[in-house]
């Protein structure tokens, strides 16, 4: 099993979604020992921004994320809602993986998917709540966001692990963390 881990939260040892996406790979090298973990801080090390294919001819980053991505069976991605949306560190690394013609293609019946496969799971992270039924929900672009693009690569086997409302409170905030990790254990054997 090759899992893939992504970390996109500037807020270093301070991130939640960071500690969150530690304690999911950690479960899937405790469930299958023999898993191959590739690790890419987009934060830390940013991606170029997407530029057009010939400015961007002969560079091999692009190549570098997308075999990564390819090649991996688990895909654990720390996703910190920054301003009702993903960070653009994580925005950038998803413009080098939706590619036309490696993970998905147009056809005569729409648009097809060629990531099928992945399971993918999201450390979501929010300082407010935004999920569904509160007043918030209608700002909420990560989720939504993060389960279309995914959808339309192709990837049906989506989690997300989320604790929000960080910001109101310490007691709030250790609630939501726990209740966050306390949903971690079945996700390794799922795979």
């Amino acid at each position: 099993m090759k899992v893939l881990h992504i970390d996109a939260s500037a807020l270093g040892a301070h991130s939640v979604s960071r500690n969150l996406t530690a304690a999911i790979v950690a479960e899937f090298v405790r469930t299958h020992p023999n898993a191959e973990v590739t690790y890419r801080d987009v934060h830390a090390a940013p991606l170029p921004h997407w530029a057009m294919p010939a400015a961007d001819a002969g560079t091999t980053v692009g190549d570098e994320v997308m075999d990564e991505f390819l090649a991996a069976d688990v895909v654990v991605i720390g996703a910190p809602m920054y301003n009702f949306s993903i960070t653009s560190s994580l925005k950038a690394w998803i413009d080098r993986i939706a590619v036309a013609g490696k993970t998905f293609r147009y056809t005569s019946a729409g648009p097809e998917g060629l990531a099928v496969g992945k399971k993918v799971i999201i450390a979501s992270t929010r300082g407010g709540i935004y999920s569904a039924g509160s007043p918030a929900a209608g700002m909420d672009f990560q989720e939504p966001y993060l389960r279309a693009v995914f959808g339309f690569l192709g990837v049906t086997d989506l989690e997300f692990v989320r604790a929000e409302g960080l910001a109101l409170g310490d007691e709030h905030k250790t609630k939501s963390i726990d209740s966050a990790v306390a949903g971690i254990g079945g996700l390794a054997n799922a795979a």
